[in-house]
Order: C-alpha cells, then sequence, then structure tokens
C-alpha cells in the first residue's frame, strides 16, 4: 500500500490540487448565483435570454 501511494505522489498531488480547484470554482459559482449575479459577465439589458435567468418583478 505504501509503495503504491510513493510510486504515484505526483499524480496523487496533481489531482488533489485539481480537485481544490474544481471545488472553489463551484463554490465561487453557488456564491454568485445566490447574489443573483450574471454568469456571462455581462448585463442582461441586451440579453435574449434575460427572461429565463432572471424572473419578472
Amino acid at each position: 500500500m505504501l509503495s503504491t501511494i510513493t510510486d504515484n505522489i505526483g499524480t496523487i498531488i496533481v489531482g488533489a490540487v485539481l480537485a481544490i480547484i474544481v471545488i472553489l470554482i463551484i463554490r465561487k459559482l453557488y456564491r454568485d448565483k445566490k447574489a443573483g449575479k450574471s454568469s456571462c459577465g455581462c448585463g442582461c439589458e441586451n440579453c435574449p435570454s434575460k427572461g429565463a435567468c432572471h424572473k419578472q418583478k
């Protein structure tokens, strides 16, 4: 078991770093969605899909 870990330590580290990056991206998207921010980064005034993203008040 220990030899398998030591033989693949580089792969394990890269996989862990990638997993952390993905988790941080998902967390940012979730927080932005909860705050009502747009995911595309531009305003919704001229967006043809603004009715699908934001409910009319």
